[in-house]
């Protein structure tokens, strides 16, 4: 048994990796500050069925303030999840929350694994983002990085944070550069959650740009598979790994299967396209699969359905 640290564990993606891993019978330790950058309700709701788990304790905090000292005694692996998320708010006013919690907080708990003994991995959760409009489709990990939004800009900051610690202080970091990925437990402001409450409400769709612009949809999963065997593959450590799903769809094509499932016509709203929105994401994932041995197995049709009977029964 391990002892495993997850932050952002309240969260879309971090309540996914404890679940997984508290049913290995894992001794977990969920980190979240329940910030309301969205309704905490829903955090409540991501951690309400962990914590009827003997293994699972709740820490809430912001990472900057808790006392990491104590926190990681004997603790084997951390997932570190917790992030200021979205492109879109990136900008303007909302821009502090991004460099304290994305580029700080990651140096903070970097700081403190250069100095645990038994850290035998730190799973970093990059993104796709970092790449911005890149020029190459697929595109792969050697690609030089090109943020179009001030968010990707401090995720690519804290990634290269990890590298730093891991060359000078031996910190076992890997960092995976998550693309869109979706499901069940998705964040209200993200694309398909916000689609769904949407045809619930029997109202438009907002549809930044025309349509036309194609992303690689990574069903959560797969994205935690991924991650689980980042803690693990010893080839894994000091590297960074693109984790896709395998597709590169069009969006209008992604609403003509939404349509099928819920069984009816989508309405459209075609608005301005946003700044900071990368046209085209597409994830080479042939490291991941070398090295992780990660294999997406989950379609999306298949994981639209999921998330489609996830939000029903949430509203």
């Amino acid at each position: 048994m391990s002892k495993i640290i997850v932050t952002g564990a309240a969260g879309f993606i971090g309540s996914h990796i404890a679940e997984v891993l508290l049913q290995q019978g894992e001794e977990v330790i969920g980190i979240d500050e329940f910030n309301d950058y969205y309704d905490p309700m829903f955090k409540r709701k991501n951690v309400a069925h962990l914590q009827c788990w003997p293994g699972f304790t709740l820490v809430e905090g912001d990472i900057q303030l808790l006392d990491w000292h104590r926190l990681l005694q004997n603790v084997d692996i951390i997932y570190h999840q917790a992030a200021q998320a979205g492109v879109r708010a990136s900008w303007g006013q909302g821009f502090r929350a991004y460099t304290e919690r994305n580029i700080n907080a990651t140096q903070v708990l970097l700081e403190a694994a250069k100095d645990a003994k038994n850290l035998k991995r730190l799973v970093y959760a990059s993104t796709s983002s970092v790449y911005g409009d890149a020029e190459t489709l697929p595109t792969h990990e050697s690609i030089i990085p090109q943020p179009v939004s001030p968010y990707g800009i401090t995720k690519l900051a804290a990634e290269r944070m990890c590298s730093l610690y891991c060359k000078n202080f031996g910190v076992p970091v890997v960092s995976l550069r998550y693309f869109t990925v979706y499901g069940p437990r998705q964040r209200p402001d993200m694309a398909f959650h916000k689609f769904y409450k949407t045809i619930l409400q029997d109202e438009a769709i907002p549809i930044y740009g025309d349509g036309q612009q194609t992303r690689d949809f990574t069903f959560v999963s797969d994205a935690v598979a991924a991650n689980l065997a980042a803690a693990t593959v010893p080839e894994a450590v000091g590297e960074i790994f693109n984790i896709g799903g395998g597709s590169r769809v069009v969006l209008a094509e992604v609403l003509d299967t939404m349509s099928e499932i819920v069984g009816k016509p989508i309405k459209k709203n075609y608005i301005e396209k946003a700044m900071g929105d990368a046209r085209h994401t597409a994830a080479d994932v042939t490291k991941a699969k070398q090295i992780l041995g990660y294999q997406p197995k989950v379609s999306l049709r298949e994981g639209l359905a999921q998330e489609w009977q996830w939000v029903k029964a949430l509203y």
